[in-house]
């Protein structure tokens, strides 16, 4: 009797013969878990699973009705190099992203600096000059095509008023990419605007004070505090302005569909129709890598040159 009592003791005593979870695999954490997982599995289906084929199909030929892509290693990525189409393309990326991001930095700013302003109606001038970025580039592209007709366009009616002949804009090589660099710009200004607006408001009141009381002026002010201070969100702008510039498209495409004489066809275009157009899946597939590793490396280098401690003098 008095064994049976120590062997039921003993039992209730001993710690459960079921293993136990490890520790980190607690409530929270299966919580977080089940969280994430739809989002995950959204990503790895509309994201992951793409960009792998991609990269896959950059080594292959395939147009999309053979039964499977073939084999080419590096080919596709060899013959960019010697592609003058690719070429011509790439430079005219670079020139549209130059002349965005120069237009962007100076004019957002500027209406920056102006909606910083304590005047009346200040937030509903602050909403208009933000609708560009919330409409439609469809819908931005179809008037702006109609503003830039060179005999019924509100700009050449405009230069006719005080005598002059304006350009063909989008029906002249010379003119159509310079276009298109104003109209994205008038699209983005107010959206970057906006960022550097907020970034004016995060500046401390008492730095101009101080510089106030030493006698400095408002250019003094300005170079010496406000554009330190705003390294970070110059950063940051300019490094979404390059991106989203290498990555145009629709303007493009509505606009002018890459002419007159491929004149405005940038990478991402000249990327369309060699998928859609002439069918060359690996083709245009190493193009999209090849335009990932470009804007990787300006943005390392953006880093570089913006991405240092802020130094006020």
């Amino acid at each position: 009797m008095s064994a049976g009592l120590a062997e039921r003791s003993a039992s209730a005593s001993s710690p459960s013969r079921r293993p136990l979870p490890p520790r980190w695999w607690n409530e929270e954490t299966r919580f977080a878990w089940a969280a994430i997982l739809p989002a995950l599995a959204f990503f790895s289906l509309f994201v992951g699973f793409p960009v792998g084929y991609s990269f896959y199909l950059s080594f292959h030929d395939w147009n999309m009705m053979s039964p499977s892509p073939y084999w080419v290693g590096l080919e596709n990525y060899t013959s960019l190099a010697d592609d003058p189409d690719f070429r011509r393309s790439l430079g005219q990326t670079v020139v549209f992203t130059a002349g965005i991001t120069a237009c962007i930095l100076v004019l957002s700013l500027g209406m920056a600096l102006l909606l910083d302003q304590k005047l009346r109606w200040i937030k509903l001038y602050r909403t208009v000059f933000y609708l560009p970025a919330v409409t439609s580039l469809v819908a931005i592209g179809i008037v702006w095509v109609w503003i830039f007709d060179p005999q019924y366009g509100f700009i050449n009616q405009l230069l006719r008023g005080i005598g002059l002949e304006g350009p063909l804009w989008l029906a002249d090589p010379g003119t159509a990419l310079f276009a298109l660099i104003l109209t994205a710009a008038w699209r983005n200004i107010g959206y970057f605007s906006t960022i550097f607006l907020a970034g004016l408001q995060g500046i401390d009141g008492t730095y101009y004070e101080a510089a106030r009381i030493d006698g400095a002026s408002a250019w003094d002010s300005f170079w010496r505090i406000t554009l330190p201070l705003l390294k970070p969100t110059i950063l940051f702008v300019v490094v979404m302005s390059v991106i989203l510039s290498f990555q145009v498209f629709a303007l493009v495409y509505v606009m002018t569909a890459g002419g007159p004489a491929n004149a405005t066809s940038v990478l991402v275009f000249f990327l369309y129709q060699q998928a859609f157009t002439y069918f060359r899946m690996g083709y245009a597939s190493a193009i999209g890598f090849v335009l990932f590793v470009i804007i990787f490396l300006l943005t390392l280098l953006q880093f570089k040159a913006f991405g240092r401690p802020v130094q006020m003098g």
